[in-house]
């Protein structure tokens, strides 16, 4: 067996389109054009290039896109003003703190500063409640709201699969098991503490990883047919000496039991910044009583 590959840069080009034409929509029926915020603290080289893209995909939809740069000595209370200013600006619809941030500002007080409403990260813990509650409202992090439209696509309902997630953090593991919950799937959250890893990984119709250590889940651990979803993004040097990046999974190997699974890159990574835009057009429509379009 070789697994189909997911394409997670076409599956994101068609999203980034449907959120275009839905924006569009919203612009010529009710004269309002949804505007994300994205504040930058620093001049970290990947953070620039972050914000270069979500800035360039922003204006692609259709969408405003209102920039932030602020120096690398910016105080917590200077940032803190910022988002007030935001929170109450009804031209933004959602507002992104790029991190990691300085070590001077705590992120946890600026994420909590942020209105849930306008959360386009799903980091708040009122939308990390309404997820874990089912609330139709929830804000979700937009790396696994991509891997569960990846799912979705792939495997049409995910109703009664069993479903290993491999990382218990809050950007990525703990939201990405109440998505499958949701979707009504048998649900095991493991970790480096997890008791023979490889047998629960084994028992499993969906594994998602994310531990962030390259190429941790060999093949055998794979369940045949199983779908696999890498959210993994590792820099190694290779053979030739040259950095390559690998994701969490050993891709050769799983390839050959695995029924679909993710590239890295190419796979979970595109999703991001298109799930991004898609959360700012549900905070859109939410703010303004509109329905929310299924994409």
């Amino acid at each position: 067996m070789t697994a189909t590959i997911i394409d997670g840069k076409v599956f994101a080009a068609g999203l980034r389109a449907r959120i275009g034409s839905e924006v569009a929509r919203l612009k010529q029926e009710a004269a309002f054009t949804p505007g994300l915020a994205v504040v930058l603290v620093g001049e970290d080289p990947a953070s620039q290039v972050y914000v270069r893209s979500k800035h360039k995909a922003t204006v692609e939809a259709g969408m405003t896109s209102f920039e932030h740069r602020l120096p690398a000595e910016t105080g917590q209370e200077t940032l803190l003003r910022l988002i007030a200013q935001l929170n109450a600006d009804a031209a933004v619809n959602g507002i992104l703190v790029q991190l990691p941030l300085p070590k001077q500002i705590d992120e946890q007080a600026v994420l909590a500063a942020i209105d849930p409403a306008k959360d386009v990260d799903g980091f708040h813990v009122v939308n990390v409640g309404k997820l874990a509650t089912g609330a139709p409202d929830a804000l979700v992090p937009c790396t696994p709201l991509g891997c569960l439209m990846l799912l979705r696509d792939r495997l049409g309902s995910l109703s009664g699969l069993d479903a290993v997630v491999l990382g218990r953090s809050n950007i990525v593991g703990k939201p990405m098991a109440q998505l499958l919950i949701k979707d009504s799937c048998t649900v095991t959250v493991a970790h480096s503490r997890t008791r023979d890893l490889p047998d629960a990984v084994r028992n499993a119709d969906i594994v998602v990883a994310a531990v962030g250590r390259p190429e941790m889940v060999p093949g055998d651990w794979i369940k045949p047919g199983a779908a696999v979803i890498d959210v993994g993004i590792n820099r190694i040097q290779g053979a030739d000496g040259k950095g390559r990046l690998v994701g969490d999974v050993d891709f050769a190997s799983a390839r050959e039991v695995a029924g679909a699974i993710t590239p890295v890159p190419g796979g979970v990574g595109p999703m991001t910044i298109a799930c991004l835009l898609a959360n700012t057009l549900t905070a859109s429509c939410l703010a303004c009583g509109l329905p929310v379009p299924q994409l």
